[in-house]
């Protein structure tokens, strides 16, 4: 397996992940959404949407779009989970579809990032990508663990990649349409 290869099945991880722990948002009872946690950030809410920001940011310099900072400063936080759940999908199958179209020469392919008042600063496009999975796991986790105080049980994330856990996860990957 190569590095590219890994990168695309962590794409298909973050959909895969993200779509299991918004369906036990998506369950979540009134109030628990949106409910103030001991976290970064205060709620499962504000997690979620920071990750969509995020990754609205990164797909921008990624897919060279010009839109730069804006792509995070100009976003605006879903209120309702099934939207913010619609919206992060949409945001995993871009990235999904951009690992696809993607050549081993073009992970060490600089993109302009845009850091505001620090400036633009070329990084590498398997660097960006790095960066992006484990911002997500990240956050996730941290959703995973806010969970944990609610009506819902937080899912399993972490049965991906390993064959044992093929059997455990093959009807939501052929529901999502990834091929790993």
């Amino acid at each position: 397996m190569t590095l590219l290869d890994h990168l695309r099945r962590m794409a298909g991880n973050n959909l895969w992940s993200n779509d299991r722990l918004y369906r036990a948002v998506l369950a979540l009872q009134p109030g628990e959404f949106e409910a103030e946690r001991n976290s970064f950030f205060p709620s499962i809410k504000a997690t979620l949407n920071h990750i969509l920001a995020v990754d609205h940011l990164y797909l921008d310099f990624l897919e060279e779009g010009g839109v730069g900072a804006a792509a995070h400063d100009d976003f605006r936080p879903f209120d309702e989970p099934q939207a913010l759940f619609a919206a992060q999908i949409a945001a995993d199958r871009r990235l999904i579809d951009f690992c696809q179209g993607l050549s081993e020469t073009d992970l060490d392919r600089r993109v302009i990032t845009d850091r505001r008042e620090d400036g633009r600063i070329p990084e590498r496009i398997g660097d960006i990508l790095a960066h992006v999975f484990l911002h997500d796991i990240h956050h996730r986790g941290q959703v995973h663990a806010m969970l944990s105080g609610t009506s819902v049980k937080p899912p399993q994330l972490d049965e991906f990649l390993l064959d044992y856990d093929a059997k455990l996860r093959a009807k939501e990957v052929e529901r999502l349409g990834l091929k790993i």
